[in-house]
């Protein structure tokens, strides 16, 4: 089993929506799939309540602990044997043991970032505590960072975070925009890659770049269930995120809903 931590410990990044999406994407490809959510507010859960029977299923872990309970050992975390892929969707506020703990499980951790100098400087110094305390250094675990709920495409926001991301030689991966697909999948209970692909475009280009690095990181595992759908997405455009360049497209038409 291969493990995903999506997780920053500033509150308001967009965790979820980014779990969710990743979740979803690996289900429509048939790879047995499953979401644990330690966040005491059980986004990720109530997101798997509310997703339709005729969705492909993908497995709920309730991670967060009871009140006044020691953290990890609820006994809603199992997940099933034949899981291939495990999203993990991280609380704000992670550290300490529960990080290095989060960190023990995972093979890979995007981190996704809101565009404000506020949480960019929030989340550089979570970066350093993942090195430094939570274990990151020496685990071997592969992470990633994505601009996230982003308003303003020529933004130079993330500039000085790309220069530190750099210094480190992590990846800056794509920019997610703040978009109301995003919003209008989540409320159904499903991701951008289940919804009328001509409605979803942009949101599906610009997930690619983190798809792409994971099944870069594993591409011998999945094999041809890992399709790239780029060559499907005409009518792209470019923009930039301080000076590194993203290639989006266009959304075409309205929403039309699960097929």
């Amino acid at each position: 089993m291969l493990t995903i931590l999506v997780i920053n410990s500033k509150g308001g990044s967009g965790k979820t929506t980014v779990a969710t999406n990743l979740a979803s994407y690996y289900a429509t490809r048939k790879i047995q799939t499953a979401i644990m959510d330690y966040d005491p507010q059980g986004s990720s859960i109530q997101w798997l309540r509310v997703r339709p029977d005729e969705a492909l299923k993908i497995h709920g872990a309730n991670a967060a602990p009871a009140k006044g309970a020691i953290p990890l050992r609820s006994t809603h975390a199992w997940v099933p044997r034949d899981t291939e892929i495990t999203v993990i969707d991280a609380p704000a506020g992670t550290k300490g043991l529960l990080l290095q703990e989060l960190v023990r499980k995972s093979n890979y951790i995007v981190i996704p970032v809101a565009p404000s100098p506020i949480d960019i400087h929030a989340t550089a110094d979570f970066i350093k505590e993942l090195f430094l305390f939570g274990g990151a250094r020496t685990s071997g675990v592969k992470i990633a960072v994505v601009a996230n709920r982003v308003r303003n495409s020529s933004s130079k926001v993330y500039e000085a975070l790309q220069r530190f991301l750099n210094s480190l030689k992590l990846p800056f991966l794509t920019s997610i925009h703040d978009s109301e697909n995003y919003l209008y999948a989540s409320e159904k209970g499903l991701g951008v890659f289940e919804m009328d692909k001509s409605a979803t475009i942009a949101e599906r280009q610009e997930l690619m770049p983190i798809l792409k690095w994971l099944n870069g990181q594993f591409p011998d595992r999945f094999g041809s269930r890992l399709e790239d759908e780029q060559a499907d997405l005409e009518g792209s455009r470019t923009f930039s995120v301080g000076t590194q360049n993203f290639t989006v497209l266009s959304t075409t038409g309205r929403f039309k809903g699960y097929p």
